[in-house]
């Protein structure tokens, strides 16, 4: 299994809860490919799985660059696959522009050519999206997490808490989603095939679960709360005003804490997912997403739109924190969710 963990140094129950960063955990992206040629075998079954999960838009992509020469026409086309692969109109024009400086720079005139270059534009645009999240630097570590329903948000949460308790991290679930039984359930479920506590009350006030799982964590120890709340579509606004409440109430509980807001995203949903990323982060000031499905009718492409966007917005508010990619996934198993890192996706997408 590949590691999440660049290092785990783990907290005793009586350490202090404002540990320096050297101490702290870090979940990270795997190193750059040209830094570590081979890869575990694991990761790389995972990148032939993404691969295959963005081969619809890699091959729209890469069919344009079989002509004969590099003109006008051909940067059309790859316009419109760019279009189509749900970059969005200011990610697209912002690609091609950077697409042409390069091929300017370099005096091709092989389409070819064209591909590594629209990989290294495409990797420097997606850069600021990889951080590695880090896990220890206050005890606990306390991720709230959101999203619609169906994004995937609760099996993200189990599989990051099974990944976690691998890798020795003592983990506390709390089931803030009480609206939804079978949400209830389901992490119930998770806790006990990892064997990690949970904190649940049936029909409960989500805020009142969420302020009871991390005094519960404070007092136990632990050295991760998730706390899984309630999915709900942006334009539910006394619903998005209840998260505003559990966050405020969470840090009740631990004046630092949350310490991440994480946003599960459907990576079917195109540029519906810029727009649900934009609301989230109205409402709770996120600091990383979850890229959920990018298997089958995924195309991949938003995350370009999301990264512009980013970037834009950190020029206009330059203390604004740019949610990271945290984690992709390509699948409803286990290893099916993985570190997200720049260069390694661009690849898979123009592969």
């Amino acid at each position: 299994m590949f590691s999440f963990f660049k290092q785990i140094l783990g907290t005793s129950p009586s350490a202090s809860t404002d540990a320096s960063p050297v101490q702290a955990a870090t979940i990270s992206a795997a190193p750059e490919a040209e830094k570590t040629p081979e890869r575990p075998a694991q990761r790389q079954g995972w990148i032939g799985r993404l691969r295959e999960g963005l081969r619809k838009t890699g091959r729209s992509l890469t069919s344009v660059l079989g002509g004969s020469r590099i003109d006008e026409a051909l940067y059309e086309e790859l316009e419109t696959a760019l279009l189509m692969a749900d970059a969005g109109v200011a990610a697209t024009e912002h690609l091609l522009t950077d697409l042409k400086r390069r091929v300017g720079e370099s005096g091709a005139v092989d389409p070819q050519a064209i591909k590594p270059m629209l990989i290294d534009a495409l990797t420097d645009l997606l850069q600021p999206l990889q951080r590695p999240l880090e896990i220890g630097r206050h005890q606990p570590t306390v991720i709230m997490v959101a999203g619609v329903n169906g994004a995937g948000k609760t099996t993200s949460i189990g599989k990051l808490t099974r990944h976690l308790a691998v890798e020795g991290a003592s983990v506390l679930l709390a089931a803030a989603d009480t609206f939804r039984a079978a949400a209830r359930e389901q992490l119930m479920v998770w806790a006990e095939r990892n064997t990690v506590d949970i904190v649940s009350q049936e029909g409960g006030d989500p805020a009142a679960v969420s302020f009871d799982a991390v005094s519960a964590g404070k007092a136990r120890g632990k050295d991760v709360v998730l706390v899984d709340t309630a999915g709900r579509l942006p334009t539910q606004l006394h619903l998005m005003e209840e998260l505003r409440k559990i966050k405020r109430v969470i840090a009740k509980a631990d004046p630092h804490a949350p310490d991440e807001v994480l946003l599960v995203i459907d990576g079917n949903t195109g540029q519906n997912a810029l727009a649900q990323v934009k609301a989230f982060d109205e409402a709770l000031q996120l600091t990383g997403l979850i890229i959920t499905k990018l298997d089958g009718t995924a195309k991949g492409g938003v995350l370009a739109a999301i990264a512009l966007w980013a970037r834009e917005r950190s020029r206009q508010h330059p203390q604004w924190r740019v949610p990271a990619v945290y984690f992709i996934g390509v699948g409803e198993k286990l290893e099916d969710l993985e570190t997200f890192e720049a260069r390694e996706f661009a690849q898979a997408l123009l592969d």
